[in-house]
């Protein structure tokens, strides 16, 4: 097994152990990101209903236009965390919990749920 094999493997194992104890509820929804060598998504999932509430990446146009190749970045991400919390708000979202999906909580992980707890939302 190769070395990003090997990484992607603990982070799966790493990613079980917390979804143990993290579930989303309709009071108290689950945001969940997921970050890709290019992207970063993030999405308000209700795990009692089985469906995403809302949802932000950098794959949206209007990061597209501002970013442009560069969309993996922190400044990405903390505009993908201020996105999904004004599209939570407008749909009545306030509070949510947080599942960092196995990543540790820096980098561009830190900066979303930063960003998202800057613009409202309550983790």
């Amino acid at each position: 097994m190769n070395r990003m094999a090997k990484k992607q493997t603990r982070r799966l194992a790493r990613k079980a152990h917390i979804r143990k104890r993290v579930n989303g509820t309709s009071e108290r929804p689950r945001l969940t990101v997921f970050r890709s060598h290019k992207n970063i998504y993030a999405q308000i999932i209700d795990d009692a209903a089985g469906r995403t509430l809302v949802a932000a990446s950098s794959m949206e146009r209007p990061m597209r236009e501002e970013f442009g190749e560069h969309r993996c970045n922190k400044a990405a991400a903390t505009k993908v965390g201020q996105t999904l919390a004004a599209k939570a708000t407008q749909a009545g979202i306030r509070k949510v919990v947080f599942d960092r999906n196995g990543y540790p909580f820096h980098g561009r992980i830190r900066e979303l749920a930063e960003a998202a707890r800057k613009s409202g939302l309550e983790f």
